[in-house]
């Protein structure tokens, strides 16, 4: 299917539908069709809106391995063989080239390392690429999916407390910090990783880290997931207090990754139902939009802090796409109209704020009042439209559209 990335906003776009998430799907990847590959090796990650590149010498491993993804899916849903070839020509640069000596390289500058730092953040989404790959039939054996649960089992792991570490530094040292948000994106990992391989070990430990961060470590801090924690999983109450808008470790409560989990709690949902499960999945969604959703200028805003009050009022494009996909799900499994009204009401205020409707895929991070910083769409660590895309796929799975394979037999 190829549609026109100038498409204009629909008053009442049916935007719970399978022919809409598929048409809009597309329109994301036409963006990047033809200025994502770079034939000197892996995938452009520095995107204007209109399209243009900067820094097209930098690479960062989060992008490398959330693109392949994107292909990988993408190859399933719309049976699109180009799409596939696209993935192996990322996965090939991840082994290759962000692969260095039996490290990962954090970012590379003209395929050279730039920085060696080992995070789990990456590692989660080296698992999540190899889960795409075997989805889509790019690889056949579970080796490079039990190799990394290997590495990260050494590397990360804190048996005590049943969750990860965040960094090693390049000489080899592990850092202090403690963070949710690597063990959001390791559960995700986990469980895409049962669902390509069937192997149980993926979710177990998917269950084990959801239990641990959504229920133990969100008791803590009055039943809602909070960022920064002590070696010893204690919340970390000033860490980056005074920075709420840093990129991967911002201050203060985040909505999106509030409803982030509510999406991975109705996943395993799927496959190991369980009271819980749901009861927490609705309690982190309808405590983050109450709190977050901004009255006047439409959307949810990115950061509260303990007293429920607002801490970083910017919208950000990954922040409602994760809470679209949540309400759907939550649609799905209680049959509540109210989440289906949420639904549309994050795609109604995203189709007229965050969809590029003149180039196509979404605009990264707006302000408040919903106008724009700057001219950059994509950024290499920043957004590569996978959680758009991403969730676009999760609703049509609550549609039930097949070619997604929930589980491989």
């Amino acid at each position: 299917m190829q549609i026109s990335n100038n498409i204009a906003p629909k008053e009442h776009a049916p935007f719970y539908s399978r022919e809409f998430l598929l048409e809009h799907g597309q329109s994301i990847l036409n963006f990047y069709h033809n200025r994502v590959i770079d034939s000197s090796g892996g995938y452009y990650q520095n995107f204007l809106d209109d399209g243009q590149h900067f820094d097209a010498e930098f690479r960062q491993l989060v992008s490398s391995t959330r693109i392949i993804v994107n292909y990988a899916l993408a190859s399933m849903v719309y049976q699109n063989e180009d799409y596939r070839a696209m993935a192996k020509h990322g996965l090939d640069y991840v082994e290759q080239v962000h692969w260095q000596q039996n490290n990962y390289a954090w970012t590379l500058t003209n395929h050279q390392p730039s920085d060696m730092t080992q995070q789990a953040y990456g590692y989660a989404f080296v698992l999540l690429a190899y889960a795409a790959a075997k989805k889509a039939g790019l690889i056949q054996s579970n080796k490079a999916l039990l190799h990394t649960y290997q590495l990260l089992e050494q590397r990360f792991w804190q048996d005590k407390y049943g969750l990860y570490a965040d960094e090693i530094s390049a000489d080899g040292t592990l850092s202090d910090y403690r963070g949710q948000n690597a063990n959001m994106h390791l559960c995700e990992a986990m469980i895409a990783a049962y669902e390509a391989t069937s192997e149980q070990l993926f979710l177990n430990r998917a269950m084990e880290i959801a239990q641990n961060i959504a229920v133990r470590q969100a008791d803590l801090t009055d039943g809602l997931i909070w960022e920064h924690y002590t070696t010893e999983f204690f919340p970390d109450w000033e860490y980056n207090k005074d920075d709420p808008k840093n990129l991967y470790r911002p201050w203060g409560f985040q909505p999106g990754h509030q409803t982030e989990w509510t999406k991975l709690l109705l996943m395993l949902n799927r496959y190991q139902p369980q009271p819980w499960l749901v009861e927490r999945a609705k309690s982190l969604f309808d405590r983050a939009y109450q709190t977050a959703w901004d009255e006047k200028y439409g959307g949810l805003i990115y950061g509260f802090d303990p007293q429920g009050q607002c801490c970083d009022d910017d919208k950000y494009f990954w922040v409602q796409a994760e809470s679209f996909a949540a309400a759907a799900m939550l649609y799905q499994v209680t049959d509540e109209p109210q989440y289906l009204t949420k639904y549309n009401e994050l795609w109604h205020y995203c189709w007229q704020h965050m969809v590029d409707h003149q180039y196509g895929a979404w605009f990264r991070v707006l302000k408040r009042n919903n106008s724009k910083y700057s001219e950059q769409k994509s950024a290499a660590g920043a957004k590569c439209d996978y959680h758009t895309l991403g969730a676009c796929f999760e609703v049509l799975r609550v549609l039930g559209d097949s070619q997604l394979n929930l589980k491989h037999q």
